[in-house]
């Protein structure tokens, strides 16, 4: 298991910038937009979001009152539209039954309320987390591609998002604006460290060391 979680995020908040990952404080904004942003990148989904607000205003009600054929027109400039618009109306319908009560639903446990967001067609692992800890003021660890590349330079190779997830112990401490920090960081940082092993090398994380059980150890080395 990885153990020092903390002792990672203080070395982030001496080195990073402290701001908001998602600037916005539109919970339904952000919604749409952990869905859009699935296989493309940011500029993509700020088209489709400001077509989205310019019709709907990101009122779930009006989004959930268009035709599909309007809707993937709307959503067209991130790409993958047809998939990514099923999603968007499975998600509000289940947020419907809740009659759109955001903090009615951020009540649930943790565990139940990912058990729920995994079971909505389109919504993946970290869909779901990235829902969980920005729109539902839950915390947890979102083990992305970002983390795992980074992980792997502190000393833990991983087959993917759930080992890793799997792996980590996550700290009572880490409350909800922690999880956004970090999850913000190593985006950030690995958007400018992780490009090769030479710029990885001048970053101040750089020696950085995970630390892990004897057995987490071996299982890292066989990855």
């Amino acid at each position: 298991m990885i153990t020092n979680i903390e002792e990672l995020y203080e070395a982030f908040s001496r080195n990073m910038v402290h701001k908001r990952w998602w600037d916005t404080d539109n919970k339904w904004e952000i919604l749409l937009g952990a869905v859009l942003v699935q296989n493309t990148n940011w500029r993509n989904v700020d088209y489709a979001l400001k077509n989205l607000y310019q019709a709907t205003h990101f009122l779930p009600e009006e989004i959930l009152a268009l035709e599909m054929i309007q809707l993937q027109e709307l959503i067209r400039p991130s790409g993958f539209y047809k998939g990514k618009s099923k999603t968007i109306i499975a998600l509000l319908t289940w947020l419907e039954s809740y009659q759109f009560n955001l903090s009615a639903v951020a009540d649930k446990e943790f565990p139940v309320l990912r058990k729920e967001l995994l079971g909505i067609k389109g919504i993946g692992e970290e869909t779901a987390d990235v829902l969980s800890v920005y729109v539902f003021d839950q915390s947890t660890f979102i083990a992305d591609k970002y983390a795992q590349r980074m992980f792997e330079k502190f000393g833990f190779a991983s087959t993917g998002y759930k080992q890793l997830k799997q792996r980590i112990v996550w700290p009572e401490t880490m409350d909800t604006l922690r999880a956004q920090n970090l999850h913000g960081w190593i985006i950030e940082y690995g958007q400018v460290y992780l490009k090769n092993d030479e710029v990885w090398q001048s970053g101040p994380l750089k020696n950085f060391k995970l630390k892990l059980s004897a057995n987490e150890e071996k299982q890292s080395k066989r990855v």
